[in-house]
This record gives C-alpha cells, sequence and structure tokens, in this order.
C-alpha cells in the first residue's frame, strides 16, 4: 500500500475514533503520536497524516455544512459513523489539498468506504464527492 493511502487511512481512524469518543481529532492524532514514540509496535503518525487530521479540524464547521447541504436525505448525524468521516477527510482533501488530483482523492475515498464501511456506501461516497468536485471552484472561502 502507498504511503499516501496509509496516511489517508491512519487519518480516518483518528477521526472515527474522535468521533466515537467525542473528542477532539486533534487530541486523538496527539495520543497516536505520543504512543507511537513509546509502543514499536504502533506505527509513527506521518506529516501526510498530521496535515490531513488538521485541516480538516480547521475547516471543519464549513465542511460538515457542505455535507449538509448536499446530502439528501441523509443529515450527518444519522450517517453511518465510518461515511461521515471518509467524507469529511476526502472533503477536505478534495476542495483545499491542490497538490493531489481530484481523481485520486475520489478513488481513495471509494477504497475506504469499500474497506470499512457497507456495500452501499462506495457509491454514495462517490456520487457525494463527485457533486463537491464539480462545485470546488465555488466551495472554498
Amino acid at each position: 500500500m502507498a504511503a499516501r493511502s496509509k496516511a489517508r487511512k491512519r487519518a480516518l481512524q483518528i477521526l472515527f475514533e474522535a468521533d466515537q469518543r467525542g473528542a477532539k481529532p486533534t487530541e486523538v492524532l496527539a495520543d497516536w503520536a505520543r504512543l507511537a514514540t513509546t509502543d514499536e509496535r504502533q506505527p509513527p503518525v506521518s506529516e501526510f497524516t498530521r496535515r490531513l487530521v488538521e485541516g480538516y479540524v480547521e475547516r471543519a464547521e464549513r465542511i460538515d455544512e457542505l455535507l449538509a447541504q448536499y446530502t439528501v436525505g441523509w443529515p450527518l448525524d444519522r450517517m453511518p459513523v465510518v461515511d461521515r468521516n471518509i467524507l469529511r477527510l476526502c472533503a477536505f482533501e478534495l476542495i483545499w489539498e491542490d497538490e493531489t488530483p481530484d481523481a485520486v482523492v475520489l478513488d481513495e475515498a471509494v477504497q475506504l468506504a469499500r474497506e470499512f464501511s457497507t456495500e452501499e456506501s462506495p457509491t454514495f461516497v462517490n456520487g457525494l464527492l463527485g457533486r463537491l468536485k464539480d462545485l470546488k471552484p465555488t466551495l472554498r472561502r
């Protein structure tokens, strides 16, 4: 698995854990980084993972607003937790991380949904992120 794919997976795990615990993602990120220094079985937190988590946190309100606006019939609090966090992570990367091609972000999001969520999730994630991709020039603020 490529380094960036691993970093995205770790970022998703951090966001998921924070969501489940009701903790701040930056606190969970710090816990993971601290654990990596004391437990050799715990892989280090890469700079890209850190950038994804911190980038989401910086724009969390806007990202959740966009997801709520463009998700028809699925309020954020009713979405599967995994899907919600894949969408949060990948919406940040899609809209604000210009160095990653949009097609790569969408493909990675679908792969995460296939690996960690329901049978319907890849289609749902791809559809919503595809809509955000089309609207990307108007969504940054």
